[in-house]
């Protein structure tokens, strides 16, 4: 194991809460990430690379039929396959920036194990194969020339495991018995286009091969082939795709490498998040705690991170994308917690995204065009909503509060900014974003009620921009939430009286889609 660099920071979790939270994730908000290798070729999505080995998977039938059986043809040859031949970085990074991005995330590597960029400890990588292209390298180099942020997601420690099918054979049919090439060995390459190369290094070891020295083995190389990445790239952001952090005390020396190395990149200065996920609460102050395809319904003492995708985290061809209108009401929800939204959009084999993809950017950016000062370097307020309709956010003696839904009798009542004694005259204006006159407003005991015009500035979500004297100290009043229950046992809920847990309700599978809810109102019936 390479030595780490010398810091203040050590490979222990004591030592990692010495970790402070960087302004620029704070202010950054919204990211887009690039979850692109070798498994998008295919375009039959996620985990490809593993089920194209489980006999009988839908996976294993489309890969049989259309490159042949895997003894024969297996995810080696994928990878060989892959040329992101019409890759435009410089276009899609502009893309992703007018779309509101602050920061870019680009795969390093997946659990089927192949690197994406000029590895010094993996052969199996983009610049020997396949694209011959350093994929992260060049995604860097285009993000930062676009004034983005750079991170870099690692997913590898999980590939001795996930890729154990490789090793295997069908059970059935004419060709019962007849081993994976997860079985091959460097000598079977004679002759062949990998020649040289040995599919241990890709599918992990075999048979008698599986021994705890081999695994131990295996947590070295991960971590070498992990600082060799940071220590290449410079990233800004390093995610695991993992519990905690990976295998042991390589993780721990990952982190410890990878703080140190960051505060003297900029002299001094930590920049760095590290994400990873399951982080319990005594730990969460050590790094930034990721929430994968779901999102905190509280708001949070440290900035945290919801990675999702508008379809499978690998392209899948033909699948119905979640659309902006459901996008925006996340983000806008985890920015009032305390979070950031990094939101992966998937490319194909060749480097480019579909007619969809690039219609859901274009609907973010023109919803950001309008709304993006309340998101953008913004803080949460003391409280992050106000029932199931309104988030609010901050930025110095401004609060916003966004409207999930356009109330329908045209106006809105903010309870948690009904007067309180001592705070007359604090609100020195309401303005709507993307609305040019001015709007009537009122406080009174009951809230600060504003009327809003007929026409809506946007689409999805709609900013009230509220200045506030002496913000800061300002404590918002509690709704008061009573419910009166009719004689039926039915009772009406308004938007300020409900509210909705766990950030929306999704749906995920195979295939499947998430849909967030803008809640506006709900009747419902008492239990007996």
């Amino acid at each position: 194991m390479e030595p780490i660099e010398k810091g203040p920071f050590q490979p222990s979790y004591e030592s990692l809460k010495q970790y402070e939270y960087p302004e620029w994730f704070r202010d950054a908000k919204f990211g887009i990430w690039a979850h692109w290798s070798a498994q998008c070729v295919p375009e039959q999505g996620d985990w490809y690379a593993r089920s194209m080995y489980e006999e009988g998977s839908a996976d294993y039938n489309y890969h049989v039929k259309t490159y042949g059986h895997p003894s024969q043809f297996g995810f080696k040859d994928i990878c060989n396959l892959w040329k992101a031949e019409n890759w435009d970085p410089e276009k899609l990074i502009k893309l992703y920036k007018r779309a509101g991005a602050k920061y870019f995330v680009a795969l390093a590597n997946h659990h089927c194990n192949f690197d994406c960029w000029n590895s010094k400890y993996q052969p199996w990588n983009s610049v020997n194969i396949g694209p011959h292209k350093d994929i992260v390298g060049t995604w860097a180099k285009v993000a930062r020339k676009n004034g983005l942020r750079f991170g870099v997601t690692v997913h590898c420690a999980r590939s001795w495991d996930w890729y154990d099918v490789s090793h295997g054979s069908d059970s059935e049919g004419p060709m019962k018995g007849v081993p994976y090439d997860g079985n091959l060995t460097r000598a079977d390459g004679k002759g062949k286009w990998w020649e040289g190369y040995d599919p241990a290094d890709l599918y992990c070891p075999a048979g008698a091969a599986r021994t705890p020295e081999a695994f131990e083995a295996y947590k070295v190389k991960w971590f070498n082939r992990t600082k060799d990445l940071v220590d290449k790239y410079h990233p800004d952001l390093l995610y695991f795709d993992d519990w905690m952090l990976p295998l042991d005390d390589a993780g721990l020396n990952i982190a410890a490498h990878y703080y140190n190395a960051n505060t003297k990149w900029h002299r001094g200065k930590l920049e760095a998040v590290l994400n990873t996920k399951g982080l319990p609460p005594e730990l969460r102050g050590t790094m930034v705690w990721d929430i994968e395809r779901d999102t905190s319904s509280t708001l949070e003492p440290y900035p945290w991170q919801t990675d999702t995708c508008i379809g499978e985290w690998h392209y899948h061809r033909g699948i119905e994308y979640t659309q902006a209108d459901s996008i925006i009401p996340m983000l806008v929800d985890i920015v009032s917690n305390n979070g950031n939204l990094l939101l992966n959009i998937p490319v194909r084999g060749d480097g480019t995204i579909d007619d969809q993809e690039v219609k859901i950017l274009e609907d973010l950016a023109k919803w950001m065009d309008v709304n993006g000062e309340g998101i953008f370097g913004t803080r949460p307020w003391k409280v992050s909503k106000e029932g199931g309709s309104i988030r609010f956010t901050t930025k110095g003696e401004v609060l916003y509060a966004f409207l999930l839904s356009w109330p329908m009798e045209g106006k809105v009542v903010i309870r948690s900014l009904a007067k309180q004694p001592g705070t007359e005259g604090r609100i020195a204006g309401v303005k709507l974003l993307g609305h040019k006159g001015g709007l009537k407003y009122a406080q009174d005991e009951n809230g600060l009620m504003v009327n809003l015009p007929a026409q809506k500035p946007c689409d999805y979500a709609y900013a009230l921009k509220i200045a506030v004297k002496g913000l800061s100290e300002l404590e918002p009043v509690k709704p008061d939430i009573t419910v009166r229950v009719e004689s039926d046992g039915s009772a009406d809920l308004k938007a300020e009286q409900a509210e909705l847990h766990g950030g929306g309700i999704q749906v995920e599978s195979r295939g499947g889609t998430w849909k967030a809810i803008n809640l506006t109102a709900v009747r419902v019936k008492r239990s007996e």
